[in-house]
C-alpha cells in the first residue's frame, strides 16, 4: 500500500497520542507496582487495571471500534484465541484482566519485551525439559486469580482463519493441581478491513515487517471494527487429554470464520 503525503501527516498525529498514552501507563504501572508488590506480591490487583485503559485509548486513536460478544470469564483460568496480527494484544486487553503466555524470546525484544515484563507476561520455552518449571509457573499464576492468555496456533495469520491448534501447552492444565478446577474460555477475534480495503487488511503474518504494517494501519484515514466473541468455558475435567481439549478450543474459536 502505497502511503500518501496525508497518510503520512495523519500517521503521525495518530503515533504522538500514541506514545503519550504508552509513557502515562508505564510511568503509573511503575509507580504503583512496588508497593503493590509489597502488599499483594504477585497478585496485581491495581496495576492490572491500568493495561485494559490503555489498550482501548489506543484502539480509539488507531481508529479500530470493539465490540465485545458473550460473556467474559470471571474466574481464574486460561483464554485460548486465535492469532492475526500485533492488533490482538490491544484487542484482547482491552476488555479483560489477562495475562500473556510468550516464547522467551519476546523478553529481549527492544522496547516491546519491556512492555511486556511490565504488565506480568509469562514467558515459556518449547523445550521438553522445561515443562515441569512451566507448569509450576503456570500453578503460581493461576493461583492467584490471574487468566493466562496464550495463542495455540502459534503464529499468526492473515485473520481469515483459524489454523490447527497445538496442543503442547494444554498439557500442564492436566496435572493433579490444576485438572479438576481449571476452564478455559475460547476466544475469537474478527477483525473488519476499513472499507475498500482488502479482508485481510489487519493481519501481519508470514515475513511482514511491523514498520510498515504499522504504518498502514495508522495512516488509513477509514475507521475499521474487530468483534470479540467470548465462548463458553470448557472444563479441563470433562476431556481425556489434551488433544481433545485443544481440538475443542480449536473448533470454538473458529466456528465465526465458518459461518
Amino acid at each position: 500500500m502505497r502511503i500518501t503525503l496525508l497518510g503520512w501527516v495523519r500517521a503521525i498525529l495518530r503515533l504522538v497520542p500514541i506514545l503519550v498514552v504508552l509513557l502515562l501507563g508505564v510511568l503509573a504501572t511503575l509507580l504503583l507496582r512496588g508497593p503493590e508488590r509489597l502488599i499483594s506480591g504477585q497478585a496485581r490487583p491495581v496495576t492490572s487495571g491500568i493495561t485494559p485503559i490503555v489498550c482501548r485509548l489506543l484502539l480509539w486513536i488507531i481508529g479500530i471500534r470493539l465490540t465485545l460478544k458473550g460473556e467474559v470469564m470471571q474466574r481464574g483460568g486460561a483464554v485460548v484465541a486465535n492469532h492475526s496480527s500485533w492488533l490482538d494484544i490491544l484487542v484482547l486487553n482491552a476488555r479483560k484482566r489477562i495475562y500473556f503466555v510468550s516464547k522467551a524470546e519476546v523478553a529481549n525484544w527492544p522496547g516491546i519485551g519491556f512492555l511486556a515484563r511490565l504488565t506480568g507476561t509469562v514467558f515459556i520455552t518449547r523445550r521438553s525439559r522445561d515443562a515441569a518449571k512451566q507448569k509450576n509457573i503456570f500453578h503460581e499464576r493461576l493461583s492467584l486469580g490471574h487468566r493466562l492468555l496464550f495463542f495455540p496456533e502459534g503464529t499468526s495469520t492473515d485473520g481469515l482463519r483459524v489454523v490447527p491448534f497445538k496442543s503442547t501447552l494444554f498439557q500442564a492444565f492436566f496435572a493433579p493441581e490444576l485438572r479438576d478446577e481449571m476452564a478455559l474460555q475460547p476466544v475469537t477475534a474478527v477483525f473488519k478491513a476499513p472499507v475498500g480495503q482488502d479482508a485481510d487488511f489487519y493481519g501481519w503474518w508470514g515475513e511482514m515487517d511491523l514498520g510498515p504494517h504499522l504504518l498502514k494501519v495508522l495512516a488509513h484515514p477509514r475507521r475499521g471494527q474487530v468483534d470479540v466473541i467470548c465462548h463458553a468455558p470448557l472444563y479441563v475435567r470433562d476431556f481425556s487429554d489434551r488433544k481433545a481439549l485443544a481440538k475443542a478450543c480449536e473448533d470454538a474459536v473458529s466456528a465465526p470464520f465458518q459461518d
